[in-house]
C-alpha cells in the first residue's frame, strides 16, 4: 500500500517581490512563508523555500535509510545525526545535496559504518528522486 503525502502551496506577485506560503496540509504541522529572496540569500529571514524543504526529506530519509540498513546488519544505532545542505543557482536549479551524517554505533568500526553510509546514500528514496544532482557525503563515527 502506498503512502501519499501532500503541501498545498499559494503564491501573490511577481517570482522577485512576490511571497507565497506551503502548508504542510497531511501532517497539519503548519504553515509557512517562502519568498525568491529566502531561496537566494545568504539569509533566510524566517522563511523558507524549497530547498530548504528538500533538506528536511533529504536528511531524515537518509538517517531512516540507514538506520534500516544498519538494523539489519545486527548493528542498531544509538543515535544518527545529519545535516543535508542543498543548494540552490539562480538559471542551474537544485545543483547538489551534501549529506553530513555523525553516528554512533556500537560494535561497527570507522570504515564499516562509512560504508553503511554510503549505502544508505546512494538507496535512500529522497536520493534516488535527486538523481542527476551531486551528492555527498561527509561521515563522523563515534564507537
Amino acid at each position: 500500500m502506498a503512502a501519499t503525502r501532500t503541501a498545498k502551496a499559494h503564491w501573490e506577485g511577481s517570482l522577485l517581490e512576490g511571497a507565497g506560503q506551503v502548508n504542510l496540509e497531511s501532517s497539519g504541522l503548519g504553515t509557512f512563508d517562502v519568498t525568491w529572496a529566502a531561496r537566494t540569500e545568504d539569509t533566510a529571514n524566517g522563511k523558507t523555500s524549497p530547498e530548504e524543504l528538500i533538506a528536511a526529506a533529504h536528511s531524515s530519509c537518509f538517517n531512516m535509510a540507514l538506520s534500516n540498513i544498519l538494523a539489519k546488519a545486527d548493528h542498531a544505532p544509538e543515535s544518527l545525526d545529519t545535516t543535508a545542505a542543498v543548494s540552490f543557482v539562480p538559471g542551474k536549479g537544485i545543483t547538489g545535496s551534501r549529506l553530513s551524517v555523525n553516528g554512533k554505533v556500537p560494535g561497527l568500526t570507522a570504515d564499516e559504518f562509512a560504508q553503511y553510509a554510503e549505502d544508505a546514500k546512494k538507496n535512500c528514496p529522497v536520493s534516488q528522486a535527486l538523481t542527476g544532482t551531486e551528492i555527498t557525503l561527509d561521515v563522523t563515527f563515534t564507537a
